[in-house]
């Protein structure tokens, strides 16, 4: 399984590529890596002019994996490079304008594999049963609104979802998870923000979901982004909702799903006007521990030996700690390559799929600890995560939830059976799942999470 690593932190950017190869690139591309004992995986990538730059995605068809987001997409003479962080992966290829083609290597975790990418005709998009989805008519108002946050400086843009009547109504402002998301956190068909704005505001709960910088009508940095920063955009989102007067300041809360779990207490340990949190998937541990439990699952599927995996850790551990959220990117990049270099003297340069590692979010992320946020927060919190998340381990997380609310008396935790890290009905658990289930979230996670809102909302 190719796509295992880092999976659950998706992200997408844009980065400006010269004119002269815009009509070249721009579309679909099509080729297949050559895995052992003969399989192929085929891949198509998506490359679309976007403003100045270009925005890039993959798809992987035979594992139901569509939209895989592309960080960065640069271009240097006729070497085209594509950065997928939420693989652990990048593709070096070389542009042919004559017969239109990319031939290159694509590079994931220890292992490269030459591919060949050629242009051809857009394909029609998958047909995926989604039956949650809302459609309209709705008894409620949808309002298209945006906001800004200064300090971006970023421009967000959102759907405010009203329930009928003239309110003063409680709110919930949701979070979405690692990356780049559009405001209902579309991944592989999948609308679940969607579906939790339709939940409660047909219950009398006001949402507003949000745009990530650079997805839908949103702006702002992105490359120098810590999670810090979009904490940042959500705060202006609060502030928004408290100058409506259809919403009632005193009863609003925040929703935030995998990173955006970490956001809402960050905000909560500081905004004592912060009516109430919800954690969907929130991670209680430093990034590190979460990221080496995903990469040690996906090494056990392999048939990796535990020695290996041992191996695999103390290399990471060893790489990451000669990083920091204080160092610039260039210092970052330099101290990580001088790891590299006295590892492997024999090969010192730093592998390209590497790199993402020395990126602001990524040296953040990890070092940050939610527990201490967690501790500080005194408003009521529901904390809900999947008997199978393998994104968000539980064995892991709850232990560490339970720690680090033991002293708020209006703290909840609900370990909800045989779901996923997107709150689906799974059989393992694991990303490749995703595609092919059908529903956006198990009613049990709706009716928990929305029963639980509306009691803290309820004068």
């Amino acid at each position: 399984m190719i796509f295992r690593r880092y999976a659950g932190l998706a992200f997408l950017a844009c980065s400006t590529l010269t004119p002269a190869c815009g009509r070249t690139l721009s579309g679909d591309w099509r080729g297949a890596l050559s895995l052992p004992q003969g399989a192929t995986l085929p891949l198509v990538l998506h490359m679309k002019e976007k403003g100045v730059g270009w925005s890039a995605s993959l798809d992987s068809p035979t594992q139901g994996a569509f939209g895989l987001a592309v960080q960065d997409v640069t271009l240097d003479g006729k070497a085209l490079t594509l950065t997928l962080p939420t693989l652990g992966a990048r593709y070096v290829g070389q542009v042919d304008e004559h017969d239109n083609s990319l031939e290159g290597t694509w590079y994931q975790g220890t292992s490269h594999l030459p591919l060949t990418l050629t242009q051809s005709a857009p394909a029609p998009p998958p047909i995926m049963s989604r039956p949650q989805i809302p459609h309209p008519p709705f008894p409620y108002r949808s309002e298209e609104v945006a906001f800004d946050n200064p300090a971006g400086p970023a421009h967000l843009t959102g759907t405010l979802t009203l329930p009928a009547g003239k309110g003063p109504f409680p709110a919930v402002l949701l979070i979405t998870g690692s990356g780049l998301q559009d405001r209902d956190e579309t991944i592989f068909g999948h609308k679940p923000f969607l579906v939790w704005a339709d939940t409660l505001t047909r219950r009398g709960v006001a949402v507003l979901r949000v745009d990530d910088r650079q997805k839908g009508g949103s702006t702002g940095p992105v490359s120098t982004a810590t999670t810090q920063d979009f904490a940042y955009d959500t705060e202006a989102g609060l502030t928004y909702l408290r100058h409506r007067k259809d919403i009632d300041p005193h009863r609003i809360g925040l929703m935030g799903h995998s990173e955006g779990g970490i956001i809402a207490p960050m905000i909560a340990a500081q905004d004592r006007k912060v009516a109430f949190i919800v954690l969907l998937a929130g991670p209680a541990t430093k990034g590190r521990q979460i990221i080496l439990a995903q990469q040690d699952h996906a090494a056990r599927l392999q048939g990796n030996s535990d020695a290996a995996i041992a191996a695999s850790d103390a290399a990471y551990n060893g790489l990451m700690d000669t990083l920091s959220p204080d160092q610039s990117r260039a210092e970052a990049d330099k101290a990580a390559q001088a790891f590299w270099a006295r590892q492997h003297p024999d090969s010192p340069a730093l592998p390209p799929q590497l790199k993402v590692l020395t990126s602001p979010w990524m040296r953040f992320y990890d070092r940050y600890d939610p527990a201490p946020a967690l501790a500080k927060t005194t408003c009521p919190v529901l904390a809900v995560i999947g008997e199978k998340d393998r994104q968000v381990p539980p064995d892991q997380t709850l232990p560490a939830l339970k720690a680090a609310l033991a002293r708020n008396s209006h703290a909840t935790i609900r370990e909800l059976p045989s779901l996923n890290h997107l709150f689906q009905q799974a059989d393992t658990g694991d990303v490749a799942e995703y595609a092919r289930i059908d529903e956006d979230i198990d009613p049990l996670a709706l009716a928990v999470v929305s029963d639980w809102i509306v009691k803290q909302t309820t004068r």
